[in-house]
């Protein structure tokens, strides 16, 4: 990790402070001072625990204000390109390709979702919203995540929304141009993906917003494929248009009935062109989904660049469609509503914010391979219960994982770099 501070000054080595950063998470502590009240403990195996990961001699612990001085130093830019190493990982050994969409792509789901609000001006570059005579300043950020039919949701790569873009015009000017939103944020986001994983074999999946010709030529141009949902408000001629070519085709649905008696019937049209307003012109198929659960019938589409078959519609609707939720349900809701505290304010800086952000997405990874891992699953079997039943909900794996880190010592085969056994990710 790069390191700006005044090293002669510098009593905590980088390594250290990272490892400190993420037990902020990872024990799903919540706020920066309760790293001082849960594990500044010379007398608990914290601090040797913690030497043991880092691979560090240290002889103290840090107080919260150290890691957030290192932090302001070391910026989101560094931790991100950790994120990156840490998926590439995963990607070469093979963990993720029992989730590839058709045997070939990773699923790749984005969607923005708010970072941190506040009630007063915080910075020069806070988006701001009006509702009657109050103004809000918040923050929000877009991000890819890797999804998988088993609740996967492995953060990708992200791009922070503000309004950075108006620095250096007068009023006047500034009050012309639109804030930033998730269609720049994309353009800006789409780059850095292809540069982090150039061979990646990546299917893009959103929602109606991302349903239009800048993104079209972004995916056509990085060879990736795309499933992105279809609605009429968002494309209605277009829309109308493969209404009418369904009613007309006289096709027969593909039926699935699912494991929760749900019927859904699976229709789609091939080839359909669709020129957008910079006269570009796109060859596109879409899927039809009406899925009939109890009575109520609700109906799914979505535009994708796939060669749609009679073979493949079932996937390409189920995983590329409407798995994209799981970007909501297995992160952006966890991570606010289940212990990690997405919304908190860290800090006040900008940088500061952004990069607690990526550490709560580095921890979220790890704690989602220990929870939808081999290990903790064989344990829970040992006494004929699932990992919940077990430990009663997720968030008590991570009061668990706090309890040995305080109370156990790291033995030293744990670090062995062929170890006897093999963790695998739950298939089911």
């Amino acid at each position: 990790m790069p390191d700006g501070r005044l090293q002669p000054l510098c009593e905590y080595e980088a390594r250290f402070l990272v490892w400190w950063g993420l037990m902020l998470f990872l024990c799903k502590l919540g706020v920066l001072r309760d790293l001082d009240a849960d594990l500044r403990d010379l007398e608990t195996y914290v601090l040797p625990n913690l030497n043991a990961l880092a691979g560090t001699q240290q002889t103290t612990l840090p107080v919260r204000g150290t890691l957030s001085h290192y932090l302001t130093h070391v910026g989101p830019a560094a931790l991100a390109w950790l994120r990156v190493q840490m998926v590439r990982q995963l990607i070469r050994n093979k963990v993720l390709d029992r989730y590839r969409l058709l045997d070939e792509f990773f699923v790749v789901a984005v969607d923005g979702t708010g970072h941190v609000s506040f009630r007063r001006l915080h910075c020069p570059h806070c988006l701001t919203q009006t509702h009657g005579d109050k103004t809000y300043y918040y923050h929000t950020v877009l991000e890819a995540k890797l999804v998988s039919p088993t609740g996967l949701a492995l953060s990708v790569g992200n791009e922070f929304m503000d309004n950075r873009h108006l620095d250096g015009l007068d009023q006047a000017s500034a009050e012309k141009q639109k804030q930033d939103c998730e269609l720049k944020a994309f353009a800006r986001l789409a780059p850095q993906l292809k540069h982090d994983y150039p061979q990646t074999p990546i299917c893009l999946a959103g929602d109606n917003l991302l349903a239009c010709g800048a993104v079209f030529q972004i995916c056509f141009d990085y060879g990736w494929k795309f499933v992105l949902t279809f609605k009429s408000g968002r494309m209605p001629e277009f829309y109308g248009e493969f209404e009418a070519l369904l009613a007309a085709s006289g096709q027969r649905p593909l039926v699935v009935i699912t494991p929760d008696g749900a019927r859904q019937e699976y229709r789609f049209i091939n080839r359909m062109v669709y020129i957008d307003s910079e006269k570009r012109r796109f060859v596109l198929d879409a899927v039809e989904c009406r899925e009939t659960k109890d009575g109520v019938t609700k109906i799914f589409a979505w535009l994708t660049n796939f060669n749609v078959t009679e073979k493949n519609v079932v996937p390409i609707g189920e995983y590329g469609g409407r798995d994209r939720w799981t970007i909501e349900n297995g992160g952006f809701n966890i991570q606010k509503n289940n212990g990690y505290e997405l919304e908190h304010v860290y800090g006040a800086q900008e940088d500061l914010l952004q990069s607690f952000y990526i550490l709560l997405q580095i921890a979220h990874m790890i704690l989602q391979l220990i929870e939808k891992g081999s290990l903790l699953r064989r344990v829970a079997e040992q006494y004929g219960k699932t990992l919940v039943g077990l430990y009663g909900s997720l968030r008590n794996i991570a009061h668990r994982l706090l309890d040995c880190l305080r109370y156990r010592l790291i033995p030293a085969e744990a670090f062995d770099p062929n170890p006897p056994i093999q963790i695998r990710l739950n298939s089911s």
